[in-house]
């Protein structure tokens, strides 16, 4: 287990360098929004520095470090592309207002201890069973069995919903006849937050994939149940679905008829 602690730790040392080079660029641009793209590619970069440390690989390190690769890759540009095409997230602009007000904090100190500082465990947290997965397959031990590959078609699974789930919304948003409405048709019509689905769909199987190589991978459950808690009972879905109630008018009524994660036929 030293093995796994001393890797872990040279992780934590290249993400908060990272963290660190990220939170200077944005008191250059005095923008923060950005950090959500590196929630996902940030993940990536802590499952490669994990297989760049182990010998002899093997298909399952193989295996988590293409899955975390393409789901962390997708998303990050997909976020990318949102934030330079609408600018500012207002959920950033407000954390940082509310804090520099109530706190006097300058806007660099705000960013560093408000955002950047407070992403990075947790960013940490729910990508262990990447990193604790590809640990254990060092040397190639532990043949995937049936979990592990019941793990890969979950994480697939929830890769291909998120993107769709994406690609729906960003073209029912490129349609200027649909500001202020509400999207309820494809995947949208089953679940309120079909993205959110697919991120714990995705890091459930990568658990999955870890959870053969024994305790390691076991310990790492705490990855996907504290991702399951953040986006349905923290900071995602309940944040999103105040403001969008307020902005509207139809989303009180989606709310009544559309489950809030699980895709489920519509309430008639």
């Amino acid at each position: 287990m030293s093995g796994a602690l001393t890797m872990l730790a040279i992780n934590l040392a290249v993400l908060m360098a990272a963290i660190l080079l990220l939170w200077a660029y944005s008191v250059k641009i005095r923008d923060v929004s950005f950090i959500d793209a590196f929630w996902a590619f940030g993940m990536v970069i802590l499952a490669w520095a994990s297989w760049l440390q182990i010998d002899g690989n093997g298909r399952r390190a193989d295996v988590l470090l293409a899955l975390t690769t393409i789901w962390g890759v997708r998303l990050a540009v997909h976020l990318v592309t949102r934030w330079r095409r609408e600018g500012e997230d207002p959920r950033y602009k407000k954390i940082m207002g509310h804090a520099m007000e109530t706190k006097g904090w300058s806007w660099a100190k705000t960013a560093l201890l408000m955002v950047f500082l407070t992403q990075a465990p947790l960013l940490f947290i729910t990508s262990l069973p990447a990193q604790l997965g590809i640990w254990a397959s060092e040397g190639g031990r532990w043949v995937m069995g049936p979990i592990a590959w019941a793990g890969v078609v979950i994480a697939m699974i929830g890769i291909i919903f998120e993107t769709v789930g994406d690609a729906q919304l960003k073209a029912f948003r490129s349609n200027p006849a649909n500001k202020g409405k509400v999207l309820d048709t494809g995947l949208w019509r089953y679940t309120r937050h079909p993205n959110y689905f697919g991120d714990a769909c995705t890091w459930w199987g990568i658990w999955l994939v870890a959870a053969e190589t024994g305790p390691s991978g076991w310990v790492s459950i705490i990855g996907p149940i504290f991702l399951t808690f953040t986006l349905t009972k923290w900071s995602g879905k309940p944040l999103l679905e105040r403001s969008l109630k307020k902005n509207r008018p139809d989303y009180a009524a989606y709310i009544e008829r559309t489950s809030g994660f699980f895709p489920w036929p519509p309430k008639k």
